[in-house]
């Protein structure tokens, strides 16, 4: 009997806890979109392949096709309004968008002002540019070697102590590649979703990304604050989970050419049907 009136309890609470979570939701952004008809979604311009503009001014590229598979799975119209690491949380504070969906770190700090919906969809880590012709293989290559770099960098600390890399920090990025380029050290250190894009350019043929990236920093889209645990921010959590589940994510990197990641291969096989392949 005390078992039963114990799990009664609790039924009551969770119920209680549930009913007053929905009472906090006025799902103002989710009405907004549904009744316009219309998802505004903030995007990167200048960051490819995730997201940039094609030789038509075209927005293109991951994140995009993601923001698109949203719209779709709404049966909504989808506008793509550029932003900038520097404005994109302030233009979902300020209801600019609906939806922000541009290469953003999911960090402490940033949770306390957009709504970063789980599970994340991405990632990046700390990773190399070198020139192809060196054929580095492990980070242990980088021992006794300079290693250009920029200043402040929190990975510029962790190469040097754990792989005993020489690193020659610059002021910005511009001056550490030209640095490479003038074989003034044998890899550049950066986020690799930069070098990534940096690949990808076509402006770096003779280069390559061949280390495993290491400490990651998984990537959230996000929906306004007050929307996160409302019917906005449910329904974009179950799209990652299923672009995870389903692999559509691994398919977008193979199209936009980018260097496949453990990260989505293991999250697809965390989140796989049990039935697949029975």
């Amino acid at each position: 009997m005390k078992k039963v009136l114990s799990a009664i309890s609790v039924a009551a609470l969770l119920a209680t806890t549930t009913a007053a979570t929905a009472a906090q939701c006025t799902n103002d952004t989710w009405k907004k979109v549904m009744s316009r008809g219309k998802m505004v979604v903030g995007v990167k311009a200048d960051y490819k392949p995730w997201g940039f503009r094609d030789e038509s001014g075209n927005l293109v590229g991951m994140e995009i096709d993601m923001a698109k598979a949203a719209a779709d799975a709404m049966g909504v119209e989808l506008e793509l309004v550029p932003v900038q690491s520097s404005n994109r949380m302030q233009f979902l504070e300020q209801g600019k968008i609906d939806m922000m969906i541009a290469t953003m770190s999911d960090r402490p700090d940033r949770r306390k002002i957009v709504g970063i919906v789980q599970p994340n969809y991405y990632t990046s880590g700390t990773n190399i540019m070198a020139p192809k012709a060196l054929g580095l293989k492990s980070w242990e290559d980088l021992r006794g070697k300079p290693v250009c770099g920029k200043q402040g960098a929190f990975y510029n600390k962790i190469v040097t102590e754990r792989y005993g890399a020489n690193v020659v920090a610059f002021t910005g990025n511009a001056e550490a590649k030209q640095a490479l380029r003038d074989k003034k050290c044998i890899a550049w250190v950066y986020d690799d979703s930069s070098i990534g894009s940096d690949l990808a350019s076509g402006n770096w043929d003779d280069f390559e990304m061949p280390l495993n990236s290491e400490d990651d920093n998984p990537w959230g889209l996000a929906v306004p604050l007050a929307e996160k645990n409302c019917v906005f921010g449910h329904f974009m959590s179950g799209l990652s989970f299923n672009m995870l589940q389903d692999g559509s994510l691994i398919e977008l990197e193979k199209k936009w050419g980018i260097k496949a990641t453990q990260f989505l291969a293991d999250k697809k096989a965390a989140y796989g049907d049990w039935l697949e392949g029975k």
